[in-house]
């Protein structure tokens, strides 16, 4: 038995001695359409730049949660450095304000009641943090 070479457009399992186009995913035919790779150019593009997009708006927002919390954290080292001979009392609101010594202290007294360089109104969380009052 001589094995004669079969024409390329002809597909033959040499394997199993048949012919399987019929099993084939694609035309093998000279008249079967023309396989093109689809361009994903465009598309990579867009996805990179909702990507870019989504990511810059996390990194904005997790640097502004950041600030704030350093703002509270500066906050709250100062009022806990600051002179005060009272035990405050959660929910309650105080003002801190500046001796002409530099030093800070904490008062019940409200900054319209006096004439103390005031830095600004706090009150205490019940997780024992200072949170500035906003006017």
């Amino acid at each position: 038995m001589t094995k004669e070479k079969k024409p390329d457009n002809i597909v033959f399992n040499v394997e199993k001695q048949t012919y399987d186009a019929y099993l084939k995913p694609y035309g093998t035919n000279i008249g079967a359409p023309k396989i093109v790779a689809t361009d994903t150019t465009a598309w990579k593009n867009r996805s990179i730049n909702k990507v870019n997009h989504k990511i810059n708006t996390k990194f904005l927002e997790l640097k502004a949660a950041y600030e704030k919390m350093m703002a509270e954290f500066e906050y709250n080292k100062i009022i806990f450095n600051s002179e005060f001979n009272f035990e405050p009392v959660i929910g309650e609101i105080y003002h801190l304000y500046n001796r002409k010594s530099g030093k800070t202290f904490l008062s019940l007294i409200s900054p319209n009641e006096c004439n103390f360089d005031h830095i600004g109104s706090f009150y205490l969380t019940v997780d024992q943090t200072w949170k500035k009052v906003e006017k």
